[in-house]
């Protein structure tokens, strides 16, 4: 998916329908800004401001998907094309998140750890060791909480071990013996 192509086209369109980026964010109640990022390629419109955004410029979604107007005889291919590159963004960006999580959980257990080792082993208050110890935890836990949440997010998962299948919510995650989850592919 070229999104500097999308970007173009949104601003031809735009400027076909003598519309200021203004006028489009005040239509699309959101700011300037994000029109300017649309139309110079750095992201994609959200999917709720989508259907909006192809009725004020009167095209389709997948003319949109497609940066141009896309040809009712070649329309099912396009459409086809567009949702097969939209599957591999999504998949790709899962594996990002997944990554992500992973790195997050170990800093903070190397981190949770050097807090319990500075606790037990420097020379301090037990009064700071309670605060020490309970800062960790607090933190270890409510990261277990975000990284339950990049879970969530990424998708379908299936256990290497036992090759079940489910999308992961924060009881399954937590109370479950499932390691090694990957992505799975459509």
């Amino acid at each position: 998916m070229d999104l500097i192509k999308i970007g173009k086209f949104i601003s031809q369109k735009r400027k076909e329908k003598n519309i200021t980026q203004s006028e489009l964010a005040e239509m699309l109640y959101i700011s300037d800004r994000a029109i300017s990022k649309w139309e110079n390629g750095v992201c994609l419109p959200d999917a709720g401001n989508m259907p909006k955004l192809c009725e004020i410029l009167n095209i389709t979604i997948n003319d949109l998907f497609s940066g141009e107007v896309v040809d009712m005889k070649k329309n099912e291919v396009k459409l086809e094309e567009n949702l097969l590159e939209m599957t591999r963004m999504k998949e790709e960006s899962d594996k990002r998140l997944l990554s992500l999580e992973t790195i997050i959980g170990y800093i903070i257990s190397i981190l949770f750890l050097i807090l319990i080792f500075t606790a037990s082993y420097v020379d301090m208050t037990n009064t700071a060791r309670i605060i020490i110890i309970t800062s960790g935890l607090i933190a270890f836990f409510i990261t277990a909480l975000v990284l339950v949440k990049i879970e969530q997010v990424a998708g379908y998962y299936e256990c290497q071990k036992c090759h079940h299948k489910y999308v992961p919510s924060y009881k399954s995650v937590n109370l479950s013996a499932h390691f090694g989850r990957t992505i799975l592919i459509y």
